[in-house]
């Protein structure tokens, strides 16, 4: 989540509301500098190597960063006869990408009839998340899609009382779960394995990836499908989860404080679309 994905201010379904005495238009763009080195790969060489990149958030899509056409390498584009319209910022002319005896049509595009108060992304380029090989900030690779600068998470212990029941099981008991606060979502409470019992859990085999946590296991409870999940390894700025374990609230029963929990409304992750999402063994091939 950040500005425009998932219940982000610029989001289709924001969890708030600006406090202006007018309404605002349906959707609002909003660009900024990324103010970060980013690069990127393709047929094994860098195709591109910018610090003046510019961000373009738009509701429903991550981060699109454009490029100024100076830090684009020489022959890498090529135009294409092809030009759709950007819904808001008019027509988008094409281009295919080559590099190193690689090639792909439709790679990258430029928004070429901006109105006037769109001028900082004039001239600029962005490339096509999938058929790129890499992104990177510095020499950092950026993985899953796009670093959204807006997202952000805040992991917490606590000492609140949280049990998880399976019908008259229960499932866990702890009173030192972590609470975990992720840009845009309700908390999520995560539990340590030595208050679990560990028989209620039946792994699952298929994995996902997010790319702010890592790889994500889940887990049967009683026959309720992937009621749980743990990031058995998680990336280290999350590490306060590690192999802690989460329920979901409309699968199991949650009770923190001895308050029932419920599944509030916007937590379910949407998929990546059109932005890049890695699958499994391509994580595990860079990790």
């Amino acid at each position: 989540m950040g500005l425009s994905w998932q219940q982000g201010p610029l989001s289709a379904h924001p969890v708030g509301r600006f406090l202006t005495p007018d309404p605002l238009p349906e959707r609002l763009l909003y660009a900024e500098p990324l103010r970060r080195r980013l690069r990127v790969r393709f047929g094994g060489d860098w195709i591109a190597d910018s610090e003046d990149v510019v961000l373009l958030h738009e509701p429903g899509r991550y981060p699109v960063a454009y490029f100024p056409p100076a830090d684009i390498g020489a022959g890498v584009l090529e135009p294409e006869d092809h030009v759709t319209v950007h819904r808001d910022l008019g027509a988008t002319e094409w281009f295919s990408v080559h590099r190193g005896g690689a090639s792909a049509r439709r790679a990258a595009w430029r928004l070429s009839d901006l109105p006037s108060y769109a001028g900082m992304l004039r001239d600029r380029v962005a490339f096509a998340w999938h058929p790129m090989e890499a992104f990177y900030e510095e020499d950092e690779r950026i993985t899953g899609h796009a670093a959204d600068i807006y997202h952000r998470i805040d992991i917490r212990r606590t000492s609140r009382h949280l049990v998880v029941r399976d019908g008259n099981r229960v499932v866990a008991d702890t009173v030192r779960p972590r609470a975990l606060y992720e840009s845009g979502f309700a908390p999520r409470w995560y539990v340590p394995r030595d208050d679990i019992d560990p028989a209620a859990l039946e792994p699952v085999e298929r994995q996902t990836f997010c790319p702010y946590k890592g790889l994500c296991s889940y887990y049967d409870i009683g026959g309720r499908s992937r009621a749980a999940w743990s990031y058995e390894e998680a990336w280290p700025e999350v590490h306060l989860v590690s192999n802690y374990v989460s329920f979901e609230p409309d699968k199991v029963d949650v009770w923190l404080d001895g308050k029932q929990l419920a599944l509030e409304p916007g937590q379910s992750v949407v998929p990546h679309g059109i932005d890049r999402g890695f699958d499994v063994d391509e994580v595990l091939a860079h990790t």
